[in-house]
């Protein structure tokens, strides 16, 4: 079966936005490179350097990997292209998730019980990236 992994471009702060991903799904980086540590990188600008080339956070099965967007690179809008799913094993990690997610942002629609039998809410972060979170809750047989 294929796995999902979402990619977020930022314009210099990938590492404020990772490590608030990282509280919230309490999981360590398996990559973090960054553009200094890159071979053949040396004619990177000095106030560059520090930037996020790569991260990659695990979260369940799947990842979510990053960048910075160098200056000298088109400019990225965050959040207005895309929207993470996230399907977890629980009514109770739904809520919890869904809170910490939507802490600074915006609640589209509230978690709730939806007419196709799951647990589901939609919000945007306080980073502009819209989330769906979602629990598919057994269904009696």
């Amino acid at each position: 079966m294929a796995t999902l992994h979402t990619y977020l471009n930022f314009n210099g702060y990938t590492e404020e936005v990772f490590n608030f991903y990282k509280s919230v799904f309490q999981a360590d980086f398996v990559v973090l490179q960054r553009f200094r540590d890159i071979p053949g990188n040396e004619d990177v600008h000095p106030e560059e350097a520090h930037l996020i080339m790569h991260v990659c956070l695990p979260i369940g099965d799947s990842l979510l990997m990053g960048t910075d967007v160098p200056k000298s690179m088109p400019q990225v809008e965050a959040g207005t292209n895309m929207s993470i799913s996230l399907s977890v094993d629980s009514r109770e990690e739904a809520d919890r998730v869904f809170k910490e997610l939507s802490a600074g942002g915006t609640i589209h629609m509230p978690i709730q019980n939806m007419f196709w039998g799951d647990y589901f809410g939609m919000l945007t972060d306080k980073y502009a990236i819209q989330w769906m979170v979602n629990f598919a809750q057994p269904q009696p047989l």
